[in-house]
């Protein structure tokens, strides 16, 4: 089996510095971005034949410590899937979003993105899936709509099932909008903002929060993109204010 003829071979004077010591680190790094702006550039596409190790190594004139270490970096980046023994090797991988949704998300608390950040990105996200959800939703989407709005009306009373129940429906009305890369996104964000535990979940809260919700159901249903972005838009406004100032209580209470 051949090696894809997007990973082309170098020439004799990108080879050059491969014997020098300690640069089997950016070695590696150069055969990684080879593979990544081919991919970009769309001269590889998902199931296309990388090659093995050994294949690699000899393309790239390098050893195979740095073949092994670039394949590696590749199948930690998702960019390859890597099957070991007889009729192995590295294939383009067929791409799953959402493995790496939660990779993203502890990058953004690491980085140490604030609460208010994150609820002005998820604004942004979820107005706008709001209104694609009214454009493009199908029969399915609604059904599942109305049947997350039964599971949150029966669960009002658990407010840890009750809470699930509400970012289970944002998801849904994402998943609605038929838009992977929004999907994706705010499942991300979802990771760093969705409280496991709504300390300021009242029952009149979960009501009203209910009750906006059914209102985007019927707006979607009634293919509304305006009027679902708009109550989207308001209703997200007030899941800011109150993330915000449930973080400034939590700096507070920590401060001393």
């Amino acid at each position: 089996m051949s090696v894809h003829p997007a990973i082309r071979q170098p020439s004799a004077r990108e080879t050059a510095p491969i014997f020098l010591g300690g640069r089997s680190a950016s070695l590696s790094s150069q055969i990684v971005t080879q593979v990544r702006d081919a991919l970009f550039a769309k001269k590889l596409k998902p199931g296309d034949f990388l090659g093995t190790e050994k294949d690699l190594a000899a393309r790239f004139g390098v050893s195979r410590i740095v073949a092994r270490d670039a394949l590696r970096t590749l199948q930690a980046l998702g960019i390859a899937d890597i099957r070991m023994g007889k009729g192995g090797g590295a294939r383009v991988s067929r791409g799953n979003p959402r493995l790496f949704a939660e990779a993203l998300a502890v990058q953004l608390d690491l980085t140490g993105v604030s609460a208010a950040e994150i609820m002005d990105a998820q604004r942004a996200i979820e107005t706008l899936a709001a209104e694609l959800a009214a454009e493009h939703a199908t029969a399915a989407d609604h059904a599942r709509l109305k049947r997350l709005l039964a599971e949150a009306e029966a669960a009002i009373d658990d407010a840890p099932a009750y809470t699930r129940s509400c970012r289970d429906f944002h998801l849904g009305v994402a998943e609605a909008s038929h838009n992977r890369v929004l999907v994706t996104q705010l499942i991300s964000l979802q990771h760093v903002s969705w409280p496991s535990e709504n300390r300021t979940l009242t029952p009149e809260i979960a009501r009203r929060v209910l009750a906006v919700h059914r209102e985007l159901g019927r707006l979607i249903e009634m293919r509304d993109a305006a009027g679902a972005r708009r109550l989207m838009d308001e209703h997200v406004k007030m899941i800011r204010a109150r993330r915000v100032a449930e973080h400034a209580h939590d700096e507070t209470d920590h401060c001393c």
